[in-house]
């Protein structure tokens, strides 16, 4: 594992270049973004200020001796996602904390659980419902052992489940989905995991539909070719794909309301009931729908030291981090807290919202 991480950090640039696919196929490439410790205990932010430390206790952490002999990579998703910018700026942020770190592109929540268990990634961006499957086992992780080894460090942003299709398909309700293609996602990805659920919950199997397994940027493009009926997409508001579909096509976002979506909501309590509010694409009026949100994973076995070390250097440089786009901006700060976090913490990350006050 070591020999492996010094090999990535020797052979990779600042920033590589080459982009990674989320097709249905399975197959992963991977681009690493590798940066090296910073010189400076204090990091300026983009206005030119410097940021205050968070309340963690120092003492509770690493030495800026121990820091700079430590990697962490951090999991992200496709270079076509919200995950890759944002998880590439805590890579940024560690490292000017004093950590060398890298940023890895990966197909996203399914590889970035895997990639922790395996010990491949430090810390990794997932989106919650898939992670609970993991943990107990359910679901899409039905009849493999709980992942119990999974571990959160922090909330993040919400992931808002959009299902989009266009005017000429009729299709105005979950309900109208029988019978037609449907992209889901690429299989048991989490915006895949986030589809069955839903579905499933308006009382319709994928023997009702004909699902297409393709990332919803693929799917949105067969949409377009009169391939596909409708997408389910899976992110941060707005989103880019969706948004180039608003531009050229008389797109609808279909709601996520009614007694399907009461009985989501009740049968996993990691979503939660939200709109997408007005303008956001070209819809006037706020469409009904869920959440749920990403969540960032660690590493069991790494030290409760190290752990709460992470998180004060996240905290110390977050307008890194909220620069990095307008879902973090938002939603990633350390007044958030734990609340909405379902997963076990890490014992070091637990005892960091202690000491900020927050706790599950």
């Amino acid at each position: 594992m070591r020999l492996k991480k010094i090999m990535a950090l020797t052979l990779a640039g600042c920033f590589a270049v080459s982009a990674a696919a989320c097709g249905g196929s399975g197959d992963t490439q991977t681009t690493v973004a590798t940066t090296t410790a910073a010189a400076s205990d204090t990091t300026a932010a983009a206005d030119g200020s410097s940021e205050a430390a968070p309340a963690g206790d120092s003492s509770k952490g690493l030495t800026p001796e121990e820091r700079a002999k430590e990697f962490i990579t951090v999991g992200t998703g496709p270079t076509s996602g919200i995950y890759f910018p944002i998880g590439g700026a805590f890579a940024t942020a560690l490292s000017n904390y004093g950590y060398q770190t890298s940023a890895e592109a990966t197909n996203a929540t399914g590889q970035n659980i895997q990639n922790i268990l395996n010990g491949d990634s430090e810390i990794a961006i997932a989106m919650q419902d898939a992670v609970m499957q993991a943990y107990t086992a359910t679901g899409a992780y039905e009849g493999k052992e709980p992942a119990t080894g999974l571990k959160a460090l922090m909330r993040l942003w919400p992931n808002y489940v959009q299902l989009v299709t266009t005017a000429d398909t009729g299709i105005t309700s979950v309900e109208d989905l029988r019978g037609k293609r449907v992209g889901v996602g690429a299989a048991n990805s989490g915006v895949e995991i986030n589809a069955r659920m839903i579905l499933d919950a308006y009382g319709i199997t994928y023997d009702d539909i004909t699902p297409d397994y393709l990332a919803y940027g693929e799917a949105i493009d067969n949409m377009k070719n009169g391939q596909c009926d409708a997408v389910f997409v899976t992110s941060g508001l707005p989103n880019a794909t969706v948004m180039d579909l608003g531009v050229s096509y008389d797109m609808v976002v279909i709601p996520i309301d009614g007694e399907g979506r009461e009985k989501l909501v009740s049968n996993y309590p990691y979503y939660a009931e939200s709109v997408i509010p007005a303008n956001t694409y070209n819809n006037k009026e706020d469409v009904e729908g869920v959440f749920v949100y990403n969540i960032m994973l660690v590493r069991e076995d790494l030290s409760d030291e190290m752990v709460y070390d992470i998180l004060n250097g996240v905290f110390e440089n977050i307008s890194t981090i909220k620069a990095s786009h307008n879902a973090a901006d938002k939603n990633i700060d350390i007044s958030f807290g734990v609340d909405d976090i379902q997963l076990p913490l890490h014992p070091g990350a637990e005892a960091f919202w202690k000491d900020n006050g927050y706790m599950k």
